[in-house]
């Protein structure tokens, strides 16, 4: 009998993750969004359940049969969601990128002989994955990473389209970006320290500081000096820099003919139109990460479109077949610790890293690496 994968949400990510799993596996899909529950019901042997998978209580009820769980939730109902999984016995692989930290479950996951890998996207993910990986292999000094998704069009005037929520982006550009310097966690500001980097395939995208090292802060803290940016089309940050000036970002409630409104919120429900990813809308994933130590430099590009053929957003495609090959590399048995472990902690085990990097290489997803 097929193995049975729980899936916790059916959004534009947990759409690729079916895409990728029902033709293996028997999977259900959670969701109080019925639209999106239709759209991964003509996949074959796909169950949907419509249920709000804030109800912690009701969702553990319904994967009492699993083997396994994905969660796609979002980042605030994260913790909970693998918390209660944990206590629910089962195996969890998470894209929640929850703001709590994951690893005050390590001791419960472990207690329950349970595996959860969190933060297993495109990036985070695969980033921690290589670093892992190579921490094994040389003495590493410097390790930075770039990444992000844009869409083809350069449509006036942000030139940019949200594959999450844009209340998640404007977090990014309002929470203080945490880089390892000299071996000390240094706080940045957000949207600092721009450069103008080339690709190939692009021409010119400007980079600035963003908070994404998250685990790898406390897991690689004997890496000197680390840090994350984040890629968007050359203007983006001084009109991103202009909206936090005129206070479009304040979390200070306003008044408003008589009603009192953030502006935060203002701004999140008219960027949810702007930069909402129009269904089959060309868009990219773009991502460059550097190691360098021991006199070695290591470099990893990554670039990848809109799937025509599958009408997945490439977004979609990096991240959710990212949590599938650790999905899958759990179920065959590749790794079998206990506990919660950040795609860092896998990638140190060879036959991991190799597993994950040649099943997304399958999927015409491939880390194009060079030597320095």
């Amino acid at each position: 009998m097929k193995k049975h994968i729980a899936v916790l949400g059916a959004g534009m990510v947990g759409s690729a993750i079916i895409h990728d799993l029902s033709s293996q596996y028997r999977v259900t899909v959670i969701d109080k969004d019925q639209k999106a529950l239709e759209r991964c019901s003509h996949y074959n042997g796909v169950k949907t359940i419509h249920q709000d998978v804030s109800d912690i209580a009701k969702t553990g009820a319904l994967i009492e049969d699993a083997d396994l769980v994905i969660s796609a939730v979002p980042g605030f109902l994260g913790y909970q969601t693998l918390e209660m999984v944990i206590r629910k016995n089962k195996h969890i692989v998470d894209i929640s990128f929850m703001p709590e930290d994951f690893m005050e479950l390590h001791a419960l996951a472990h207690q329950r002989g349970v595996t959860a890998i969190t933060d297993c996207g495109v990036a985070p993910g695969m980033p921690n994955l290589i670093v892992g990986y190579h921490s094994r292999h040389m003495e590493i000094e410097r390790f930075e990473y770039m990444v992000g998704g844009l869409p083809k069009e350069r449509k006036f005037p942000f030139e940019y389209k949200a594959p999450f929520s844009p209340i998640d982006v404007l977090e990014e550009y309002t929470r203080p970006a945490r880089v390892m310097e000299n071996g000390k966690v240094i706080h940045r500001l957000p949207l600092s320290e721009p450069e103008l980097v080339h690709f190939e395939n692009i021409g010119h995208l400007e980079a600035f500081n963003t908070d994404g090292l998250r685990s790898l802060l406390h897991t690689m803290k004997h890496t000197p000096h680390m840090k994350e940016k984040t890629l968007r089309y050359p203007g983006h940050i001084r009109l991103i820099e202009a909206l936090k000036a005129a206070g479009f970002f304040g979390d200070q409630p306003v008044q408003v003919k008589g009603q009192s409104i953030r502006p935060l919120d203002v701004t999140n429900r008219v960027l949810m139109d702007e930069w909402k990813l129009r269904p089959e809308e060309p868009e990219f994933t773009i991502m460059r990460i550097m190691l360098e130590g021991g006199g070695q430099a290591v470099m990893y590009d990554l670039y990848d479109e809109y799937d025509s053929s599958t009408k997945l957003s490439s977004m979609a495609r990096t991240t959710g077949f990212t949590a599938t090959a650790a999905a899958n590399m759990l179920l065959d048995g590749i790794f079998k610790e206990r506990g919660v472990f950040p795609p860092e902690l896998i990638g140190k085990q060879e036959s991991c890293f190799e597993y994950i990097m040649a099943y997304l290489k399958e999927r015409n997803i491939t880390y194009r690496r060079s030597d320095h």
